[in-house]
């Protein structure tokens, strides 16, 4: 089994996240609410908003075109830090896949291999920092080592999906290093990060969509 997402396929998955990311205000708002200044839920709820609402124009561009107006929709609509982060992990996933008509399970892989290593080189970030890269790092250290293993896809994707969940829990474990949070570093512990739980929602998405399209080899 495989899947090949298109841009039309990608743009499908950015209107499920940014349903999910309205309906989750209260619980979002909440948790940072607890360790920063609450706007976190906004942000991401602006950024996906608009650019689902910018679908009928995104879908019909190539990848490559496609994710790189991602990245500065992003960049332009987003405050603070999130939406730069989020804006240089999607014009590094640009860069990838120049020239390529569709996402493969290994092609995806390797843009949020590369989504991933581009938040953590701009946001100067790693694993344990309690932050976004602690949902996303597993998640993706997950699908490569079953991608390279020949793990079946079936079995695989779900994988990934409970890795990015259960790196979003464990940063309640965690003190911020980075962030507003690390201004109140001693209330972050028992709280788990909100960028962290937007993270594992947009992986679960992507990972459920991918189990939905599953296509013989």
């Amino acid at each position: 089994m495989t899947f090949h997402m298109d841009s039309k396929n990608y743009m499908e998955y950015i209107k499920l996240v940014s349903k999910k990311i309205t309906e989750s205000k209260d619980y979002i708002t909440e948790i940072d609410a607890a360790t920063g200044d609450g706007d976190h839920w906004v942000n991401m709820n602006m950024g996906f908003t608009a650019i689902a609402n910018s679908s009928a124009e995104l879908e019909n561009l190539k990848l490559s075109d496609m994710f790189k107006k991602i990245g500065k929709n992003f960049i332009s609509v987003v405050g603070g830090s999130s939406g730069v982060l989020y804006g240089s992990a999607y014009l590094e996933a640009a860069k990838l896949t120049a020239g390529a008509s569709h996402l493969t399970p290994e092609t995806l892989c390797g843009v949020l291999e590369a989504m991933t290593n581009a938040i953590m080189q701009r946001g100067n970030a790693k694993p344990g920092d309690k932050t976004m890269i602690d949902s996303i790092y597993p998640a993706v250290q997950t699908f490569r080592l079953g991608l390279e293993e020949g793990t079946d896809l079936t079995m695989l994707l779900p994988a990934v999906k409970q890795s990015a969940i259960d790196g979003a829990e464990s940063t309640k474990n965690m003190v911020a290093v980075k962030g507003r949070a690390y201004y109140q570093a001693d209330r972050s512990i028992s709280h788990i990060d909100p960028g962290a739980v937007t993270m594992s929602y947009q992986i679960g998405i992507l990972m459920d969509y991918a189990l939905e399209h599953l296509t013989p080899a």
